[in-house]
């Protein structure tokens, strides 16, 4: 989800939580400590120089069971960071960090008008260069092709 599609999502709503991927709902007095941009620059293992650009909201929990956060106290949280940062971050996807055991990080997606947090995950970028295998196409088989796809 971009930071657009987050904010427009932010409107009108009357409810603000947020819900791991695999069930636990993050305690709804949480705070939103840090909102940033978080800029990488790194290499991959091809040798190919990358940037990659986030938005960062940490949530945060702690002994503050009264706390509240509304849709339009996070929009002019938005707003505010937008006017200190003075870029255009309407179209960098938005991640989240959040305390388990360790500090996760997931994307954001809407779904069932609820925010799903779902992990995200490690992957080569440069499969072609490391000699990682492509997965396979399956190919059907019928009586007059076999399996390696001749006929």
């Amino acid at each position: 989800m971009t930071l657009q599609e987050f904010k427009n999502s932010l409107e009108n709503r009357s409810d603000l939580s947020f819900i791991i991927e695999n069930g636990i709902k993050i305690p709804a007095y949480f705070h939103i400590t840090e909102m940033g941009v978080k800029t990488k620059y790194f290499m991959d293992c091809g040798g190919v120089m990358r940037k990659d650009s986030k938005i960062t909201f940490q949530l945060w929990t702690s002994d503050d069971y009264e706390h509240r956060l509304s849709c339009y106290k996070l929009s002019a949280i938005i707003k505010k960071a937008e006017s200190l940062i003075k870029e255009d971050l309407d179209n960098l996807e938005v991640e989240m960090e959040y305390q388990d055991y360790t500090i996760g990080l997931y994307s954001v997606n809407l779904i069932d008008d609820k925010y799903i947090l779902e992990p995200t995950l490690t992957d080569c970028l440069a499969k072609e260069a490391c000699g990682i295998d492509q997965p396979k196409q399956e190919i059907e088989t019928s009586e007059c092709c076999t399996s390696d796809g001749c006929c």
